[in-house]
């Protein structure tokens, strides 16, 4: 019956897979697996199962009973200094830290805590998108310095020492995809204590067996928990539980004296999602100006959401400066020398990717090979560029003249705004790409089956980075293309085009077309089946069988890749 939801418990292959993956985090070889089906018919679960899968948690966090307590309605919200405003945040805190990569972070508030010491405070779970910069900012500052016990984000990127930190036992980082990520932390602030989300199905994040702590010889002692799934009108999706702070730590552009709060671009990301989800938002405030002075309706963040405010006394940061030249120039950190042969596989990949962008499309683009396709399309032809850190309408890199640092891309990288544009927080963001607003999605891969599953994101005992968005992007293929721009094979030379995926999945059955430097596939999703329907200037149809670990058949009107 359409709408009637049931509950789902693991099928005996599920706990095979699951037991797999769990030994290639042990031996951190990556091996084949082989799919596993079976007919058994699920049993219905007894009431006492019901209760106690309904109790699940997805995440330990619980909010701190030392939890400081929020300021007094009657009084000010101003305080003196970060220092005076963080010191009766208790060890054991969850705190709720704003920012995408270094846009947007409080780093007077930050400095702040760090100035507290690992003695006076410690334990901290530290909410957030990613964990900052290494040595330059973020909450790399308080990894860094011994007071954070856990992590809990979507993506680790190139923080080596925190990678370190969690492979050698020294912190607990528990993934989870970024759009959930956002929804939690918005379900929380709005009383809400727990949704479903087609999010991270057939993942290892359903079976709850990504490794969430190590001991110090780098055995995994913790994994994530398993997830509870219903069915609703024929789809699959996972519960997920609301995310609570006991302190929220955010950066504004403007705050008046109420505590009402304007953001500037992509600095809004998670700002005023966390500050709604904890028990006391302590904000720093670029600009303090008085009651009035804002436009109501310029207020990004209304006052009941803040209860204290202080004086930013840090500049913004860049993670990832990049800059295009003016008319006539070359593009910045470009060679001018000519193009090499994997600067030409790219071009070529991307090409044809833009192909699969129509005049008004909206479109989310992956970072590396996905960025370059924009710049091939042809003159006069829009698209309407989505990055899920909360821009619609992203433009080129700025020039050396005009970068702002509250405007940054998914890669954390400057960027720029075309006219029309709209930034908003993460949640609205995700809502455009779970909701199937987006028209194409194309995504880089480690692998992609001849089903269309996806694997881009680690590389078990090798490659521990996280899912960040990707696994929201291809939650929704119905109404969202699913395209794969990637060379066909990958530097050790085996093939990124194979029958099964062996490592761990972002989305089961979800591409519908794969673009690498050889040649074009079609995934038939219902069936299972790929088919090769172009192939690239200058290469035989027998390379291509060598370098693809994938049965699939070839069209009968073969067209060559322009």
């Amino acid at each position: 019956m359409a709408g009637v939801a049931r509950v789902s418990r693991h099928t005996a292959g599920d706990v095979v897979r699951q037991a797999c993956f769990r030994q290639l985090w042990t031996s951190g070889t990556p091996a084949r697996l082989t799919r596993t089906t079976t007919t058994t018919a699920t049993p219905i679960p007894s009431r006492a199962h019901l209760l106690c899968t309904r109790s699940i948690s997805n995440s330990a966090v619980r909010r701190s009973q030392a939890a400081p307590e929020t300021a007094s309605r009657s009084g000010s919200k101003l305080w003196k200094s970060a220092d005076d405003a963080v010191a009766d945040i208790q060890s054991g805190s969850v705190v709720l830290s704003s920012g995408f990569g270094l846009c947007g972070v409080a780093s007077t508030l930050i400095a702040a805590l760090r100035r507290r010491g690992p003695d006076s405070l410690h334990s901290l779970t530290a909410v957030s998108n990613n964990a900052g910069a290494e040595g330059r900012g973020g909450l790399a500052l308080l990894t860094e310095n011994g007071q954070v016990d856990r992590m809990i984000m979507s993506y680790l990127g190139s923080n080596k020492k925190l990678e370190h930190q969690f492979l050698t036992g020294k912190i607990a980082v528990e993934l989870c995809p970024q759009g959930t990520l956002a929804e939690r932390i918005r379900a929380a602030g709005s009383g809400i204590p727990a949704f479903f989300t087609p999010t991270g199905g057939h993942t290892l994040v359903q079976e709850g067996a990504i490794p969430v702590r190590h001991d110090a010889d780098g055995t995994v002692i913790e994994y994530g928990r398993p997830r509870e799934t219903r069915t609703f009108n024929g789809r699959q999706y996972l519960m997920e539980t609301a995310l609570h702070g006991d302190v929220s730590i955010l950066r504004a552009w403007k705050v008046d004296k109420a505590g009402n709060c304007v953001f500037r671009y992509t600095t809004k990301s998670f700002a005023p999602l966390m500050a709604k989800a904890a028990k006391l938002a302590i904000v720093e405030a670029e600009n303090i100006v008085e009651i009035g002075e804002i436009d109501p309706n310029d207020v990004d963040l209304p006052g009941i959401f803040v209860d204290r405010i202080v004086p930013a006394t840090k500049g913004s940061l860049v993670e990832i400066l990049k800059t295009r030249a003016g008319a006539g120039g070359a593009s910045a950190g470009v060679s001018a020398k000519e193009k090499g042969d994997a600067q030409i596989r790219r071009d070529r990949i991307a090409r044809r990717a833009a192909k699969e962008l129509k005049d008004g499309f909206y479109v989310n683009l992956g970072v590396g090979i996905p960025t370059l396709a924009p710049s091939f399309l042809p003159p006069g032809q829009q698209v309407w560029i989505q990055s899920e850190n909360g821009i619609l309408g992203m433009g080129d890199y700025p020039l050396p003249d005009a970068v702002d640092p509250d405007i940054i891309n998914a890669g954390k990288e400057t960027t720029t705004l075309v006219p029309g544009a709209a930034t908003f927080d993460s949640a609205e963001s995700f809502a455009m790409i779970r909701g199937g607003h987006v028209d194409v999605s194309i995504l880089g891969a480690l692998q992609v089956s001849a089903a269309g599953d996806l694997a881009n994101y680690m590389i078990p005992g090798k490659v521990f980075k996280g899912m960040g968005g990707a696994m929201d992007l291809v939650s929704n293929p119905d109404c969202t293309k699913i395209v794969v721009a990637t060379e066909h094979v990958a530097k050790d030379g085996s093939s990124k085009v194979v029958q099964d995926c062996s490592l761990p999945l972002t989305g089961k059955g979800v591409v519908s077309t794969v673009i690498t430097d050889l040649c074009v596939f079609q995934v038939d999703r219902e069936k299972g089946t790929l088919t090769l329907t172009e192939i690239a200037p200058g290469v035989g149809l027998d390379e291509v069988r060598s370098k693809t670990d994938a049965w699939f058949t070839v069209a009968e009107d073969l067209a060559v890749m322009e």
